[in-house]
């Protein structure tokens, strides 16, 4: 057989090989969120059927009426919680990525006295599980009075996401010149106009990919929420999914459908800083 036909059939089958791989790896990835949105359109009858039901034979938005009221089955306050939810996680995202760029961009471009040592201190605390913290937060925020608040939740989730914040724009300012800035201050520019101005929009992407992760982390975050936060006017989305819950049974259908609506706002703001969050994640990787 001729030696070039024969690397042709090795690559065609590499490369069949590869998509397999890769769409067995998506389906294991993407079917679980698949049966989520699927089990927010299907009545409870499917849900617990036995053998299950893989194709659905009734979709409706009964479970979407009834988390909002519609159905009189009383409903959850979602609207509250995802109003909390925003509240919380903006907030804390906007002070984190200050708090981040300020420290990030010390760390990168001045020598001080225990530079390393506050570095690798704040690293480490990423290395702590936040479940291990809740009894000690629990205690400092009811002795401040800041249980059940907006306000506690927002300090809980910004000292979460500094030292990430920190790390993350700390490498990205690294990769900016310095004779960026040196240049722009001959020119005429202060100090915090050069920063502004030449080695910001240079390490935007990263500061993105920094905000992305901290809104996520914020957004989704449920074992501390569900520690310090007690009435409606202070749960989060996912401490609320517990309202689906009672003693003897479990409002799946309900439950996958404010799941859903959880999904919405990250997928959009993924989709918003897609670019920013590609082009952050590769910077510096490819050096000209």
């Amino acid at each position: 057989m001729d030696k070039n036909l024969q690397y042709r059939i090795r690559t065609a089958l590499l490369k069949a090989a590869h998509m397999v791989t890769l769409f067995i790896a998506m389906s294991i990835i993407c079917i679980p969120g698949l049966w989520v949105v699927l089990n927010s359109f299907r009545p409870t009858v499917e849900i617990m059927a036995k053998p299950p039901v893989w194709i659905p034979n009734d979709l409706n938005l009964d479970h979407y009426r009834a988390m909002f009221g519609g159905v009189g089955e009383g409903g959850v306050p979602v609207l509250q919680y995802f109003t909390n939810s925003l509240i919380i996680s903006l907030t804390s995202t906007v002070i984190a990525l200050l708090v981040g760029m300020a420290g990030g961009y010390a760390f990168a471009r001045f020598r001080f006295k225990g530079k390393n040592a506050i570095f690798i201190g704040l690293m480490l605390t990423r290395a702590v599980p936040g479940v291990a913290l809740s009894l000690p937060l629990f205690i400092v925020m009811a002795k401040t009075g800041l249980i059940d608040t907006h306000i506690g939740l927002i300090l809980v989730y910004v000292a979460m996401n500094v030292p990430f914040t920190i790390w993350l724009i700390d490498g990205f300012f690294r990769q900016v010149p310095r004779e960026l800035a040196e240049a722009a201050e001959i020119d005429g520019c202060t100090p915090w106009q050069a920063f502004w101005k030449v080695e910001f929009p240079v390490a935007r992407a990263g500061v993105a990919s920094a905000g992305i992760f901290a809104f996520l982390t914020s957004w989704n975050e449920y074992a501390l929420a569900s520690q310090l936060t007690r009435s409606t006017f202070s749960k989060t989305m996912p401490v609320g999914l517990r309202d689906f819950t009672s003693e003897f049974t479990i409002n799946w259908g309900g439950m996958c459908a404010l799941a859903v609506l959880m999904i919405i706002p990250a997928l959009i703001l993924t989709f918003i800083v897609q670019k920013h969050l590609i082009s952050g994640l590769t910077f510096g990787g490819v050096k000209g």
